[in-house]
C-alpha cells in the first residue's frame, strides 16, 4: 500500500504536471526550430508571438461569452483560437515582410537577424502590454476537473490522489493530435518534403523549382500555428501573464537544442526532456521516501535537489552542458 502511495504521489506532483509542462515546451520548441531550420536564424520573438497570439484568444474569449456563447464543459478559448491563429499568421507574415525579408534579401550574417528579433520582441511585448496589462488574466473556464483527489482516494482507498485538471488533459491531446498532423504533413505531404528540401540545400532546391517565397509563408503559417497553440494551452493552465511568456523563451531553445535544432521530432522530445527535468530537480521527495524507507531511515530534510526559485537555471546548466558536450543535441540537427 505505501508503495502505491508512493507511485500515485509522484504522478501527482511529477508525471502529469511535466507531462503539460511538457507538451506546451514541445509546440514551442517545434516553432523555433523550424524557424531556425528553413530562415536559418534563432527567433528570440518567439515567446513574445505567443504573448499575442494568446492575448488575442483571450479577448475574443471575452467577446464570445459577452454574447452568451460558451464551449459547455470545455474552454470557450478552444472556439477563440481560429481567431487568435489568423491574427498571428496576419503579424507573422507583416514582420516578415517589413523587418526580416530585408536582411534575408541582403544575406545578413544570422546573428544579424538574432539581433533584429530582439528588437520584434520588445515590440511585441509592448503591445501586449499596452491592450491586456501586464498582470495575471485567468480566462480558463468550463470544467476545471476531470477528477480530484479526494475522489481519488475515495475510489481506491490510498492516502494520495490524483487531481487531474481538464486543461492538463485538453493540452497533451491537443499536443499530440498537433504534432501528428505536422510530422504527417513535415514527411508526407509534397509541401512538407519541399520544406524539408529548402532547410536541407537551399541552393539545389532553387535549382530543382522550389519557390522559396512560399516555403517561407508555409513556415510562417506553421509556426503561428504552433504559437498560437502553445501560448493558449499554457495560459489555460497556469494563467496569462506577459511576462511569463518571455520567461518561457529560455526552456524552449534548451528544449530545441536537446532535441537538435533544426530539427522537429528532437524538439517534441527535447520539450519532455526539459519539463521532467525542471520538475523532478525541484520536487521535495521527503514524502515519497518516508512511504519507501523504513522509519529509521526517513529523512529529516526536504529532500529537495534545487529550489523552485532556480527553476529556469536548470534549463539554463541542461543548454549549456549539451552545447558544449553534444551540439547537435540528442537527435541530429539542422534537419527538417
Amino acid at each position: 500500500m505505501d508503495f502505491l502511495n508512493a507511485i500515485v504521489l509522484l504522478t501527482n506532483y511529477i508525471i502529469v504536471p511535466a507531462l503539460t509542462y511538457g507538451s506546451q515546451l514541445a509546440l514551442g520548441a517545434i516553432g523555433v526550430t523550424l524557424i531556425y531550420g528553413v530562415l536559418r536564424f534563432a527567433n528570440f520573438a518567439y515567446g513574445d508571438l505567443m504573448a499575442f497570439a494568446t492575448m488575442v484568444v483571450i479577448l475574443t474569449t471575452w467577446y464570445l461569452q459577452s454574447l452568451g456563447i460558451t464551449f459547455g464543459l470545455l474552454p470557450t478559448a478552444i472556439l477563440a483560437l481560429p481567431v487568435g491563429i489568423l491574427a498571428t499568421i496576419i503579424l507573422s507574415l507583416f514582420f516578415d515582410k517589413t523587418v526580416f525579408k530585408y536582411y534575408r534579401d541582403k544575406k545578413s550574417e544570422p546573428v544579424i537577424l538574432i539581433v533584429v528579433s530582439i528588437g520584434v520582441m520588445f515590440i511585441l511585448n509592448a503591445i501586449v502590454r499596452i491592450i491586456i496589462g501586464p498582470g495575471d488574466v485567468i480566462f480558463m473556464d468550463g470544467a476545471r476537473f476531470i477528477m480530484k483527489a479526494g475522489e481519488f482516494k475515495k475510489m481506491t482507498g490510498l492516502n494520495e490522489g490524483i487531481a487531474l485538471k481538464s486543461t492538463q488533459v485538453i493540452t497533451f491531446i491537443t499536443t499530440i493530435v498537433t504534432c501528428s498532423i505536422l510530422f504527417y504533413f513535415l514527411n508526407k505531404t509534397k509541401t512538407g518534403k519541399s520544406m524539408r528540401a529548402y532547410s536541407n540545400n537551399e541552393d539545389l532546391a532553387l535549382l530543382s523549382g522550389i519557390d522559396p517565397t512560399k516555403i517561407i509563408i508555409y513556415t510562417w503559417v506553421i509556426v503561428s500555428i504552433l504559437a498560437t497553440i502553445a501560448g493558449s494551452l499554457y495560459g489555460l493552465d497556469k494563467s496569462f501573464k506577459p511576462l511569463s511568456y518571455w520567461n518561457n523563451l529560455l526552456p524552449i531553445f534548451a528544449a530545441t537544442i536537446v532535441g537538435g535544432i533544426g530539427n522537429p521530432l528532437g524538439a517534441f522530445y527535447g520539450g519532455f526532456v526539459i519539463a521532467f527535468t525542471e520538475i523532478g530537480l525541484t520536487y521535495a521527495y521527503k514524502k515519497f521516501l518516508v512511504y519507501l524507507l523504513p522509519e529509521q531511515l526517513e529523512p529529516s530534510s526536504l529532500v529537495q535537489y534545487i529550489s523552485t526559485d532556480y527553476k529556469f537555471a536548470i534549463s539554463f546548466a541542461i543548454l549549456v552542458v549539451v552545447l558544449i558536450y553534444r551540439p547537435n543535441g540528442i537527435f541530429k540537427g539542422k534537419v527538417i
